[in-house]
């Protein structure tokens, strides 16, 4: 794909960034070898995009940090040769493209349209998070320069637990949005409401829109939340939706929370089904999230039979733990509801 003067692909955007969920898919690897486990991936992919959750790769989730260049790109190859196999040629692939200089994070972007990928999410390196945190004009330099050269549309990550305690503010983001075209987006894993809403309120006003249009219209600016447990409120705050890991686990679940989370805001009455559905999802959660990468692939195993191990140094769960896990009432709750949002939804 070759980038124009201004460093955005003249091509059209085929597969538009759309509200809805979309989850960090986890990096699969052979237990033995640790090389990625294609199959299994191929099949996660297939089993989220049916269940109408959007891939993102080569995320927090996907152990970003632990692939290689190649391996990402790898992945977005196998994502999209999946997608267009099962008549899902409309989905869009985000890829992790953050690494720890900005000229290897634009490096990572054209990569990763190279590859097939559609959208790019970018975090701060944590590295030098004590001369970066407190420097807004070095913040705002890095994602203004990564958005201009990247030949896709890039969205911001915002996650301090894994950038060095960098948390951006919904100033910072806000003036971001405005001044680079070529941004599609936020990703607010730091779970702040407040800041969603900030934002949201900014984003959606249609005055936005006219004095600060995107490179392409197919990429509008998106706040997501990067949790699952705010779906609900984030919806009635003119939030676009979530990024989340619980969709590895629940999707349909999820994509039915959202569905009718957003449909209640014109019709009162499903908002009471839209709660309950919330406490559920909040609660797991909430139980799942403290398991992190280990647990969400423990849970995978447990539920598709696939899932395995993560990359070292990263630890597995204990079977103890694992154990606990899975008979957590929180996430047995879930696994009951998405037994159910599954069979409704075929």
């Amino acid at each position: 794909m070759s980038p124009t003067a201004n460093g955005v692909s003249s091509a059209k955007i085929s597969r538009p960034l759309r509200p809805g969920i979309y989850s960090p898919i986890p990096s699969f690897f052979l237990p033995e070898s640790e090389d990625l486990d294609i199959p299994s991936f191929e099949a996660h992919i297939h089993r989220l995009a049916t269940a109408g959750v959007n891939p993102l790769l080569a995320g927090s989730m996907g152990e970003a940090l632990h692939l290689s260049h190649a391996e990402r790109a790898t992945l977005i190859r196998a994502a999209r040769k999946t997608l267009d196999g099962a008549g899902l040629t409309h989905v869009p692939i985000i890829a992790g493209t953050g690494a720890g200089s900005t000229r290897e994070t634009i490096e990572l972007c054209r990569e990763a349209a190279d590859a097939g990928a559609d959208y790019s999410i970018v975090i701060a390196s944590g590295y030098f998070a004590g001369v970066l945190a407190g420097n807004k004009a070095a913040l705002k330099a890095f994602w203004t320069e990564v958005a201009e050269k990247s030949p896709i549309p890039v969205m911001i990550y915002n996650y301090p637990g894994a950038s060095g305690g960098i948390d951006l503010d919904s100033d910072i983001i806000s003036e971001l949005a405005a001044e680079c075209p070529n941004l599609c987006g936020v990703k607010l894993t730091c779970g702040n409401v407040g800041k969603l809403t900030r934002i949201a309120d900014i984003v959606s006003a249609s005055e936005f829109t006219s004095k600060h249009p995107r490179k392409n219209h197919n990429a509008p600016f998106l706040v997501l939340g990067g949790y699952a447990d705010f779906i609900t409120p984030s919806t009635f705050a003119n939030g676009h939706g979530a990024i989340t890991g619980l969709g590895n686990v629940a999707p349909h679940s999820i994509v039915k929370l959202f569905e009718i989370s957003q449909a209640s805001r014109s019709d009162a009455s499903l908002l009471p089904e839209a709660q309950r559905l919330q406490g559920i999802i909040a609660r797991a959660d909430f139980t799942i999230a403290k398991a992190s990468i280990a647990g969400t692939k423990d849970l995978l195993q447990r539920l598709y039979g696939y899932g395995g191990l993560t990359r070292k140094p990263l630890p597995p769960i204990s079977p103890d733990a694992a154990q606990a896990l899975w008979d957590h009432p929180h996430t047995q709750d879930l696994i009951d509801l998405e037994r159910v949002s599954s069979k409704v939804k075929a």
